[in-house]
């Protein structure tokens, strides 16, 4: 039985600007900005939350499948998710696109301005669930464009693969009925304490009231831990103390997820398996 990971992998190419954005733009002239910024220092890495967490999944033992849209320039990417093990038989090669590629640049004070260009995720509806021969015995849906998210949470609540709807990014695209359609279809729901605010606010569906829809609802509070609810019970998971301060945030709630899914997998205790996401998210961040 296989793990299932749904959703974006990028290249995310990052830029430190050592001065302060507002030293170089001027308030009265933002209509008409023309700037660069000098950026002493650039990294580009494997990004893109399915790429994340299946390569986090790798390293707990396991081999997912992961199932996105990428473009010609890809082959690098795949080399490196071949090389821990990930199954890229079901990422679609789209000729003549680029693959999803975030750019952002952040200065001293850790503002950050970014772009991004969705480039084969526009056709990420061309990949199907029931593409997928092999028996899944838990997904993840996480953000991999609009269209196709919906799309394939329909298609894994018709293939009675439990899933965990892990909205991200793509939650403020969504309409009120789209996140509570998803909500319905899903077993499962992982989302960060400023996501849980807006789903109360764009669905109206407070954290009492999506508890009782799923069977857990995960909550993660960045430095002050998680919380797992499992019908009328709350785990309170603790953060980690590290001996080592951190170096960088982004993936965090990625390599977080992966622990998840290796936990339920496998019927661990939840206090147990939110422990572990906690950890492996703490290894990322160190």
């Amino acid at each position: 039985m296989s793990i299932l990971v749904c959703g974006a992998l990028a290249y995310d190419t990052l830029f430190s600007f050592h001065g302060r954005f507002d030293s170089q733009i001027l308030p009265d002239q933002l209509h008409k900005i023309s700037t660069t910024f000098l950026a002493p220092t650039m990294r580009r890495e494997f990004g893109g939350m399915a790429g994340n967490i299946a390569y986090s999944l790798c390293l707990l033992g396991e081999k997912p499948i992961v199932m996105g849209v990428v473009g010609e320039d890809f082959e690098p990417y795949r080399q490196h998710l071949k090389r821990v093990g990930v199954d890229d038989r079901f990422i679609r090669l789209i000729r003549k696109q680029y693959t999803p590629q975030c750019f952002g640049i952040a200065d001293k004070d850790g503002n950050q301005l970014m772009a991004f260009h969705p480039g084969a995720m526009d056709f990420a509806t061309e990949n199907h669930v029931s593409d997928i021969a092999d028996p899944i015995e838990l997904a993840i849906l996480s953000p991999g464009g609009y269209t196709a998210f919906i799309q394939h949470s329909r298609e894994l609540a018709a293939a009675g693969i439990p899933f965990i709807f892990d909205p991200g990014q793509e939650l403020p695209l969504l309409s009120r009925d789209e996140i509570h359609e998803i909500v319905e279809l899903a077993s499962y729901v992982a989302i960060n304490d400023y996501e849980s605010e807006l789903m109360r606010e764009r669905a109206g569906l407070t954290v009492d009231e999506l508890r009782k829809k799923v069977k857990a609802l995960i909550v993660t509070r960045g430095s002050k831990g998680a919380e797992i609810y499992v019908g009328d019970t709350v785990h309170l998971i603790p953060r980690v103390q590290m001996p080592i301060k951190p170096v960088d945030p982004m993936g965090c709630g990625d390599a977080f997820r992966a622990g998840l899914l290796w936990g339920i997998s496998r019927g661990i205790d939840w206090k147990i398996t939110g422990r572990l996401a906690n950890v492996i998210g703490a290894i990322k961040v160190t």
